[in-house]
């Protein structure tokens, strides 16, 4: 359903250190680091056919987080949304919600950690037991 996932930044080398250790657990490499025609600085991580993207606002005002608003990454097992949640603390991140562990979801069992991004982005990570 989705092509990619963009979210602002208020700076990039700092995003780039978090998303480069929480997305390099899930398999992800460097990013393409790519400049506007506006000047503002892209990154662009693509694993698996999707990509995720971080930039500089191009309207030039701060970048926020949605109020609300949660991206999810999908983990191959509980071990690897762990190690997503340490990288993401030792990265700049801060915890959201409860510690990782085992939920009862509206589809059942998940394996979850909520994080933070350094500009306030919320984070999930998780997995769906067989």
């Amino acid at each position: 359903m989705f092509n990619h996932i963009m979210v602002g930044s208020n700076d990039i080398e700092r995003s780039k250190r978090f998303y480069d250790a929480v997305l390099g657990v899930l398999g992800a490499g460097q990013p393409h680091r790519n400049q506007a025609a506006s000047g503002h600085q892209r990154l662009f991580y693509r694993h698996d056919g999707s990509t995720f993207c971080v930039s500089e606002p191009i309207n030039g005002a701060p970048a926020t987080a949605a109020n609300g608003g949660t991206i999810g990454f999908k983990c191959g097992s509980p071990e690897q949304v762990q190690a997503f949640y340490e990288a993401a603390l030792a990265n700049g991140g801060t915890t959201a919600e409860d510690p990782p562990g085992l939920r009862n979801g509206p589809t059942g069992a998940l394996y979850i950690a909520y994080v933070r991004d350094p500009d306030g982005h919320k984070l999930c990570a998780l997995h769906r037991p067989a």
